[in-house]
């Protein structure tokens, strides 16, 4: 459901001139909650979010691809915004993340580094002066680290 929400969401953010960050479908203490995260360059504004709820909640009275009663959030991904696709490991090369991994990769599952580097198969983090190149299908999560 998240996916299909997703597919029809991302164009609707782009005409706003807007990047969907991610969507998540979760339930919290009884109630269902379909949290959508937007941004562009600069942040988004209270304006911004609220034109994709409004956009994204005409196409889901429409659709109705949600089984039970829930709750539309959308709002920023916030100052440690979640990196997703090999295009967002792209784009902040040069910052910091935490990342965590499915499986150790050398003794370790979560890593805390420079983004040096990004393609299609691999991640290269820098930490403590040393190299380190993590499979991609190996990245569970990962996100910004705020920088303050």
């Amino acid at each position: 459901m998240a996916a299909q929400v997703e597919e029809a969401a991302a164009p609707m953010a782009a005409a706003l001139g807007l990047e969907l960050v991610d969507v998540v479908y979760v339930k919290e203490g009884g109630n269902w909650y379909l949290r959508l995260f937007i941004d562009r360059e600069g942040g988004v504004t209270l304006d911004d979010c609220q034109a994709m709820s409004e956009k994204l909640d005409r196409w889901l009275d429409e659709v109705d691809p949600v089984p039970q009663s829930y709750h539309l959030e959308v709002s920023s991904p916030g100052l440690e915004r979640p990196l997703k696709k090999p295009d967002d490991f792209r784009r902040f090369q040069g910052r910091m993340i935490q990342l965590s991994t499915f499986a150790p990769v050398e003794g370790r599952k979560k890593f805390t580094g420079l983004l040096v580097g990004a393609g299609e198969e691999s991640v290269q983090l820098e930490i403590q002066g040393r190299q380190l190149v993590i499979p991609m299908e190996q990245v569970a999560a990962a996100r910004l680290k705020a920088e303050f």
